[in-house]
């Protein structure tokens, strides 16, 4: 199988962010239970240009991951797993199933309560962290496997995307909706008339997210928007999109994930972990996750290939994608992203963060173990 350089950049930042994710999570649940946990949560809290350094991270430094993100979307889509109809759908119909099915499974729990608004929390699927687990496994992994999981879950982000914009808009202010989309429509008419050059797409998208920020649409949105505005051309080195991809890699991989991570899972334990996961939302979150995910992602799958829709690739087997099912079910990063979105009670989101943290762990265990023998029997890449 071809698999492009910038790929293999995606997915080996992508591993290394993953271990440099877990780091980061384990000073932050250290600190949150420790003596300094005051000063380190007065510390993400600081006024700066009036509002929080945490806000700052998660409404601006995350729209560059978005950014990213999207530009890989768009990689894909034009010569990726995705360029292809026949192979971009396989994992177009999983991504599908490892939404929907978990989604379902919270509802069912939480349907007409109060957290009923937490059901995109186990929809999402943090790349970083699946993408470093899959990276355990050494060579053995064959290439196709790899680029199936990344497919999937930069789809996956795509959708929590969507779901974002959709579900979690409380109120639109109309101008400055009209003037970001103003915008929009200005890059994508640079791009048609092959203007090359990165700043003025920088400046714009800049000025977009100022006016997407103020209209009550997550900012975040601006960075998959500004992306297919950026120019693809042939996506060879001299392309917009793949200079800007490149220098975008490990700043998102080795700080602003991080520095997510970091301000978002001072999670302080001071909570019977039983009386936690026993609540409907923390079953809801858990069970979507553990059990929602592979379900959907194995199910859609062989539901698409059973009726012809498309192929399974011919290294792989029904057990290798049962096992990057329950990576899937790594929500992590994603997740506590739509967390914070979902409840804005404090006690609520800090609960919700501690059962994203277990059931993510329990899943890449699972997903761990189960490609560990599956694999053995594969074609080495």
């Amino acid at each position: 199988m071809k698999i492009t350089q910038l790929f293999k950049d995606f997915s080996n930042s992508e591993k290394s962010g993953g271990i440099v994710l877990i780091a980061c999570t384990i000073i932050s649940m250290v600190l949150a239970n420790t003596n300094f946990v005051g000063n380190y949560t007065h510390f993400w809290h600081t006024t700066l240009g009036g509002q929080s350094i945490e806000y700052w991270i998660n409404d601006g430094l995350m729209t560059l991951f978005f950014l990213l993100i999207g530009l890989e979307l768009e990689r894909e889509i034009y010569i990726g797993e995705l360029s292809k109809i026949k192979n971009a759908l396989l994992p177009i119909f999983g991504a599908f199933g490892g939404m929907m099915i978990p989604a379902v499974i919270y509802l069912l729990f939480n349907f007409g309560t109060s957290t009923k608004s937490g059901a995109g929390i186990p929809m999402a699927t943090d790349i970083a962290f699946a993408l470093g687990i899959l990276a355990l496994l050494g060579s053995k992994v064959p290439t196709s496997l790899k680029v199936f999981l990344t497919a999937l879950a930069v789809i996956d982000d795509l959708g929590a995307i969507l779901v974002i914009a959709i579900f979690y808009t409380k109120s639109i202010i109309w101008m400055n909706l009209f003037i970001a989309i103003g915008i929009l429509t200005a890059l994508f008419a640079l791009n048609r008339l092959k203007i090359r050059n990165l700043i003025p797409y920088l400046i714009g998208g800049i000025a977009m997210w100022y006016f997407m920020l103020n209209s009550g649409v997550h900012a975040t949105i601006t960075g998959v928007l500004l992306a297919f505005a950026i120019p693809f051309g042939n996506g060879d080195k001299k392309s917009t999109s793949y200079i800007l991809q490149h220098y975008l890699h490990k700043p998102v991989a080795f700080i602003i994930l991080p520095l997510f991570a970091l301000a978002n899972t001072a999670i302080m334990v001071n909570t019977d972990l039983g009386d936690i996961i026993s609540q409907k939302f923390s079953l809801g979150i858990s069970l979507g996750l553990i059990i929602g995910k592979p379900i959907g992602i194995v199910l859609f799958s062989f539901l698409a290939v059973t009726f012809g829709i498309c192929k399974l690739p011919y290294d792989l087997n029904w057990k290798s994608i049962v096992g990057v099912g329950f990576l899937g079910g790594i929500g992590f990063t994603m997740s506590i992203f739509i967390t914070l979105l979902a409840f804005d009670d404090f006690e609520l989101q800090n609960s919700s963060k501690i059962t994203i943290l277990i059931a993510s762990i329990i899943a890449a265990i699972i997903g761990f173990i189960s490609l560990h023998f599956s694999l053995k029997k594969l074609p080495q890449s």
